[in-house]
């Protein structure tokens, strides 16, 4: 039985940098963004998504929306990492309080576990693994959560997730060759 594709587009360029907020809007630029990604999903698959999920937060849906792809649904399950207490804080900001923090490497403290975090990924792709034989899948994620999924779909854990890397509005496509998974573009930026 032929399997189809599985998408990810990470949602487009926010911002994310401002004070306290977990769930910003698309900047300008994130919207034109947004609008290439849904061309570059045509350059890569000639069905629409059987099936289109989005984290409820209002980046990804704006992207999925923008690129064109009619959410079927939305999951809490694809939501980003909880980082507890650097919720919110910029890469430099976290250093300086712990210098050589990472969440792929260190405990969130007051956030989720990265094992949490790969038991949602294992689950959410558990339930799309159903729909691939239909037509292709596409998933509307946030840049941890779409790495860790990565990872996932590899057989690798989720801290692994850290090897690669998800850009603003772009796509990465898996699929798989019998038993065996595969990544077959990562990353692919917005055209």
């Amino acid at each position: 039985m032929h399997q189809h594709h599985l998408f990810l587009l990470r949602h487009a360029l926010t911002e994310w940098a401002t004070a306290g907020r977990t769930d910003p809007p698309l900047t300008a630029v994130g919207e034109r963004q947004a609008h290439a990604a849904g061309r570059t999903y045509a350059l890569m698959s000639d069905d629409s998504p059987a099936l289109v999920l989005s984290s409820p937060r209002r980046a990804t849906l704006r992207t999925a929306e923008l690129a064109g792809l009619a959410v079927s649904g939305t999951s809490d399950d694809l939501v980003e990492w909880d980082y507890g207490n650097f919720e919110g804080l910029t890469a430099a900001e976290i250093s300086e309080r712990e210098p050589g923090w990472s969440v792929w490497s260190h405990p969130v403290p007051g956030g989720e576990a990265a094992e949490h975090v790969e038991r949602r990924a294992d689950a959410l792709l558990d339930r799309v693994r159903d729909a691939l034989p239909e037509r292709p899948v596409a998933l509307v994620v946030h840049g941890d959560f779409g790495r860790v999924l990565v990872a996932r779909w590899l057989g690798l854990p989720a801290t692994a997730g850290g090897c690669f890397g998800l850009d603003p509005a772009s796509l990465t496509m898996l699929g798989s060759r019998g038993e065996l998974s595969q990544l077959l573009h990562l990353n692919v930026p917005p055209s």
